[in-house]
């Protein structure tokens, strides 16, 4: 059989070009349906896409209003500009305030009375410097590597003790200065010498005259250029004094921000305005969700087209879900004024529909019935006992009311001392004391050396220095002093619960005043049912945990020492706490877009098997072409091969032919 180099040169006709064109009408028609489908699907997960990112968007104007807090905006002037005002509206309250700034706080200034002659070599002495500054104690060594006043600058500038130091060029020779780097009498600066080369610590020679402290000869040491100073103000005649010149949680929710002295008048009003703004970002998200919703799943009647998704059953279920919970009566506020949407001017527009906002109405429901409208929004707990406060609810808590009942009332932790007769002197060897609060906070204070005619002067001393203590204050707790009805001296954590704890780990000689190293005793957590069920207590706040009916998650304070019924509580869960947990059920891992996306994708990762399984139907296919077309290729190419042969034989055969006949 002769051999086919090339396809389609036996016959002429069954060519590469055929094989090619009869590949391509059998790859056509699925590759067709693969391609539309293709499109068809990735058209819908962008559409779904599109109407995820809308969904979401409506959440967070609804997580903002879901929060009571932010249903109760505030805002607060000030009529001297040098006395500036802020406002938290989660804490602030209306009301005017008359303010008279009587002085500003200021950073305490040093510098060195001597003069010396280089920066860079003249020597100022070796030994240690020892700087305090509030609770803080830096010391510095001076030595051959340092001994100068440039590299004591540079040696106190390195040591983060609190202070800042340079060197002047004053034209006669150079002078160290130091500044306390916070402002206020508590960050005052105070600097002792020990091993002083040059003298006896104490002196005014060598390294000593950069020694200070305000009980020094005034021409001993370092001279005091600017006098540490605290922010001093009258809030309605009441004197309030700070280390900064920023004034927090004097009035609850206010910060003041003083640049100079003088009066002002502060005016705390509830902002209205600034309510009815969140709600409009609301409308405004949601009616962009409707045009959304509009553009691909909308119909036009006129032509009688439909949208991508029209039909479309996740669409239907997420507007009518939707629907159901902004036009229905919020459950529990059915007797109240306001019990829906519409209720504060937010209304459907059924051509459209979006919603309408009346923002009169609305300002108006939340001048006339605050706590309703919050209700109408946010979760609120509402209780019968005025000493029962709603926390928070949990992500399983329902709607309804709840009994409460008390066994056991949460306790602070305490320490007493001993009783003790008054007058007590404080000296150098008794004026020291250790505290431990609440098992985690270390405040050591130091008294002030006088003498205390009765046991409630020496309870204030002890109170103020807590009360000034940085660290106390850092951990956000607190120790009320108060004498005992048998004269002893008798410390109170601010806070209640198992972990709430006062104790003594040191004591310079307390003897005298009653109190020596001792372990306070700890307060106790509250114990008691809600919704019959048993709760854990953390301090005053009660709580349920999953898994207990209607009332899961839900957490209350209890405030007093009452036990027994304490009335009930009424969880409200308003429209946007509850349009929150839908938009997050739709978006959410678990939700109807997420699992119509995931279908789709799965739909495309089908897509893709099937286009890899034509490509390799379609390849076999033309293989198996080219094998049919190869062979008749090479037959008839053998067929014409014997055809030319049997035309030469006949060829040849005529000549003879006709000589026979002639």
């Amino acid at each position: 059989m002769a051999s086919i180099s090339s396809l389609g040169i036996g016959s002429g006709v069954l060519t590469s070009d055929l094989v090619d064109q009869l590949v391509q009408a059998e790859r056509a028609p699925t590759e067709n349906r693969l391609t539309q489908k293709t499109e068809q699907t990735q058209a819908l997960l962008s559409a779904y896409g599109k109407l995820r990112s809308a969904v979401t968007e409506l959440r967070l104007p609804m997580r903002q209003l879901s929060a009571p807090d932010n249903l109760k905006a505030f805002s607060a002037s000030s009529s001297n500009e040098g006395i500036g005002v802020s406002v938290d509206s989660t804490k602030a309250s209306r009301g005017t305030y008359s303010v008279e700034v009587t002085s500003l706080a200021g950073a305490q200034a040093l510098a060195s009375r001597d003069v010396f002659a280089d920066r860079d070599a003249t020597s100022v002495g070796q030994g240690t410097l020892t700087l305090n500054v509030g609770d803080k104690t830096t010391n510095i060594t001076v030595d051959n590597s340092n001994d100068t006043l440039q590299g004591l600058a540079n040696a106190i500038n390195d040591s983060d003790a609190g202070v800042s130091a340079g060197v002047i060029d004053t034209g006669n020779g150079f002078q160290l200065v130091l500044s306390a780097d916070e402002t206020g009498t508590a960050n005052a600066v105070s600097i002792s010498v020990s091993g002083d080369t040059g003298g006896t610590d104490t002196d005014n020679q060598g390294l000593s005259r950069f020694a200070f402290n305000t009980g020094m000869d005034a021409d001993s040491g370092l001279k005091e250029t600017i006098a540490a100073s605290d922010a001093v103000m009258k809030i309605n005649g009441v004197e309030v004094t700070r280390s900064t010149n920023s004034f927090e949680n004097v009035i609850d929710g206010l910060t003041f921000d003083i640049t100079e002295t003088g009066s002002s008048v502060i005016k705390v009003q509830q902002d209205f305005g600034a309510v009815a703004d969140r709600v409009q970002g609301f409308v405004d998200k949601f009616n962009s969700l409707q045009a959304t919703i509009d553009s691909l799943a909308g119909f036009n009647s006129e032509a009688g087209v439909g949208s991508l998704l029209t039909g479309d059953s996740t669409v239907r279920s997420i507007q009518n879900q939707l629907r159901q919970v902004l036009t229905r009566v919020v459950p529990g506020l059915e007797n109240s004024s306001v019990r829906s949407l519409a209720d504060v001017g937010i209304t459907t527009n059924f051509e459209t529909g979006g919603l309408e906002f009346d923002r009169a109405k609305f300002e108006e429901q939340l001048k006339n019935n605050p706590d309703d409208v919050t209700a109408l929004f946010a979760e609120q707990g509402r209780t019968t006992d005025s000493q029962v406060e709603f926390v928070r609810s949990g992500m399983n808590t329902e709607p309804g009311s709840y009994d409460i009942n008390i066994t056991q009332a949460a306790t602070q932790g305490s320490l007493s001392g001993a009783a003790f007769t008054a007058p007590v002197t404080i000296g150098a060897g008794n004026d020291e004391l250790t505290f431990q609060v609440n098992g985690e906070t270390s405040v050591s204070v130091q008294l002030t050396q006088q003498t205390y005619n009765t046991a409630q002067e020496l309870a204030d001393e002890i109170q103020a220095q807590l009360n000034a203590n940085n660290a106390l204050n850092a951990s956000g707790s607190g120790v009320q002093v108060s004498v005992g009805g048998g004269g002893e001296l008798t410390f109170t954590s601010s806070e209640y619960g198992s972990d709430s704890n006062v104790s003594l780990t040191s004591v310079e000689d307390g003897s005298a005043y009653g109190l020596s190293v001792a372990t306070g005793t700890s307060g106790v957590d509250v114990a008691g049912t809600i919704g019959g069920r048993t709760a854990e207590g953390d301090g005053q706040v009660l709580f349920l945990g999953n898994g207990n009916g209607g009332a899961s998650g839900l957490q209350v304070r209890i405030l007093g020492d009452q036990t027994g019924s304490r009335g009930s509580i009424t969880f409200v869960e308003g429209v946007a706490e509850r349009t929150v947990d839908l938009v997050s059920s739709f978006v959410g891992a678990d939700g109807a877009i997420e699992s119509r996306t995931e279908s789709l994708n799965r739909d495309l990762e089908q897509i893709q098997e099937n286009q890899a399984r034509l490509e390799e139907r379609i390849a076999a296919y033309r293989e198996r072409l080219v094998s049919q077309f190869t062979a008749a290729d090479s037959l008839i190419s053998q067929l014409n091969s014997t055809q030319d042969y049997v035309s030469q034989q006949l060829a040849a055969l005529a000549p003879q032919n006709n000589r026979n006949n002639n």
